[in-house]
């Protein structure tokens, strides 16, 4: 991370007494102790980051971690949980200092239950997301956390992270689509909380504890999830609009046109498009349009198209009109099969990719009040282009859950955090945290949290980790 001073990590060398108790634990196979084998687990995706670690532990169930996180806890051993190792900042990666072990849940991938008159699915944290969404479907039900990696990405990382991803205008991040969860905590007990309830008001929610806690009070080892009636009819398209300010007006207004269907709603700039496809073989243009935004939309329903009546494509075409007749919409064109409602879908799914391809660059992952997204993205280039004139801006992001994403191009020049930071005050945005680098969190915290929400945070890290390892 730039600018980020390496800390001295609370830990001991993992000895060979040590060494044979994880042996004892996991067996060799659980084990990797060579470094071709440990780099992809000491290395981030993009390929930025290069930490390392003693062995990589790789359990195969739940009473596997529990015995190893409190061989690690008795002997003072750090741990750095990782599930797919799919994050753009760092998050699962440790420190070049780090001398404890990696955790990888990997191995534990199983779907447990599926019940979908309960409208719920047991699983594993080392559960892939597509394997999650394919089972769903293939019971007539539908898990709606959806983002780019979700081919390799897994459910227990989701969870840690509390992830959004391109559902979370209508289903919410991570946390909401969770009824229950199982955690090893820092000495090594399992907390099991896999309840499938939808109404729990037995004292305190304890759930919400570890999603978006990042691994730091404990290891989610399994999850009850909330599943939802499949989609039988969805329109997708892709409009060239006028502005942000125009795109914030649409979604304003689809949610009645759509009688409440709109399930996505991402800001593309021409310049992150023109990155996708640039770099990524087979994506097509929808539009060739001169103009510098773009907005990804679709609606869906649970219930199919009756003969005769207007379906999801019908209403999203007279909703466009409508806008095309108000100037938000200069051009727009509707998915006529899943082909092009897949390479829409494409192009905003891929900008990290082809972020990697397009070189170094600093990603910024950030919530602001939807009504001040426009406002928040003029500031930040400007503040960008003011630091570094020759940097380049690529703004996208999730419009409807109040977020806003900045992936910035300058070699290796570092676009300030500081000037980051104001600008998020200013706008009372928030970053987040599944983006943005847990390897550097203290500064950014004490410049966007007050004292009294740091020192609840620091209460309840201590209070499940007094050693903070």
């Amino acid at each position: 991370m730039p600018d980020t001073a390496i800390p001295v990590i609370p830990t001991v060398p993992v000895t060979p007494a040590v060494l044979d108790g994880l042996r004892a634990i996991v067996g060799d196979k659980g084990l990797i102790l060579d470094d071709q084998g440990k780099e992809p687990f000491v290395r981030d995706w993009r390929g930025s980051l290069i930490g390392t670690a003693a062995v990589v532990v790789r359990p195969a169930n739940t009473e596997e971690v529990s015995k190893v996180v409190k061989l690690c806890f008795d002997n003072g051993i750090a741990i750095v949980p990782q599930g797919g190792n799919t994050g753009l900042m760092g998050g699962a990666t440790p420190w070049p200092t780090h001398s404890g072990i990696v955790l990888s849940l990997g191995r534990m991938n199983k779907v447990i239950e599926v019940d979908p008159v309960g409208y719920s699915m047991t699983v594993e944290a080392g559960c892939v997301l597509q394997t999650l969404q394919e089972t769903a479907a293939s019971h007539d039900r539908f898990f709606p956390l959806s983002l780019g990696a979700q081919g390799s990405c897994m459910i227990g990382g989701n969870l840690s992270t509390n992830a959004g991803g391109v559902q979370v205008l209508r289903y919410g991040n991570a946390r909401n689509l969770v009824l229950g969860l199982e955690v090893v905590q820092p000495n090594g007990e399992v907390w099991n909380g896999l309840r499938s309830l939808k109404k729990d008001n037995t004292g305190y929610d304890l759930k919400h504890l570890f999603m978006g806690a990042e691994g730091t009070l404990g290891v989610i080892t399994k999850a009850v999830l909330k599943l939802w009636p499949a989609p039988k009819d969805a329109a997708t398209a892709w409009l060239a609009i006028r502005d942000p300010q125009a795109a914030i007006e649409i979604l304003s207004e689809a949610y009645a046109a759509s009688e409440d269907n709109v399930g996505s709603c991402e800001l593309m700039s021409r310049a992150a498009t023109d990155m996708v496809l640039r770099h990524i073989p087979g994506v097509q243009d929808p539009i060739k349009a001169d103009t510098p935004w773009f907005l990804l939309l679709e609606w869906s329903s649970s219930r199919p198209k009756s003969d005769g009546a207007e379906g999801m494509s019908e209403k999203m075409e007279q909703f466009l009109a409508d806008q095309m007749e108000a100037g938000r919409v200069l051009d727009a064109v509707i998915g006529q099969n899943e082909a092009q409602a897949r390479n829409m879908w494409r192009i905003r799914e891929a900008v990290a990719e082809a972020s990697r391809a397009e070189g170094p660059g600093l990603s910024y992952d950030i919530s602001v009040s939807i009504s001040k997204i426009p406002d928040f993205i003029d500031k930040g280039i400007t503040a960008a282009l003011d630091i570094l004139p020759s940097i380049r801006p690529y703004p996208l992001g999730h419009i409807g859950r109040h977020r806003h994403r900045q992936d910035r191009r300058a070699g290796a020049l570092p676009f300030p955090d500081r000037a980051r930071h104001d600008a998020l005050a200013e706008a009372r945005a928030r970053p987040e945290e599944h983006h943005e680098p847990r390897q550097d969190p203290p500064p950014v915290m004490r410049h966007d949290d007050s004292l009294s929400v740091l020192s609840a945070a620091s209460a309840g890290e201590r209070a499940y980790d007094p050693d903070k390892r």
